[in-house]
């Protein structure tokens, strides 16, 4: 991912979860909030009720895939956290995208010439 580093820090996730917008899809939740820099910062969050370790991976690989396929279209300077929901381990994978795109446009992330 060119334009975006990893989130790791737990206080970085709840700040996020307590102070940031988000936008429920069938896929994932999507979670924003600027953080006054120039990139922006990624956090992959699957739950255990997802179910086994393999499911979850699965999960996180197809979802980082998802935004690695689409971060140039969204706007720089913002921290997200994508939560996982149970159709992001098998779903239909470009459902999956126009899913994400939309939840983008409702956080008003996604740059201006992506927005029509």
């Amino acid at each position: 991912m060119e334009f975006t580093e990893s989130l790791k820090q737990n206080h970085v996730f709840r700040r996020l979860y307590a102070k940031g917008e988000n936008a429920v899809g069938r896929f994932v939740v999507v979670y924003a909030r600027k953080n006054g820099t120039g990139e922006n910062r990624l956090g992959i969050t699957t739950g255990v009720k997802l179910g086994r370790a393999v499911d979850r991976n699965r999960a996180r690989r197809r979802i980082r895939e998802t935004y690695r396929l689409h971060e140039n279209r969204l706007k720089r300077g913002y921290d997200l956290v994508i939560v996982a929901r149970s159709a992001a381990i098998d779903g239909d994978f470009g459902e999956m995208g126009r899913s994400f795109l939309r939840q983008c446009k409702k956080l008003h992330i996604l740059k201006e010439e992506d927005r029509a």
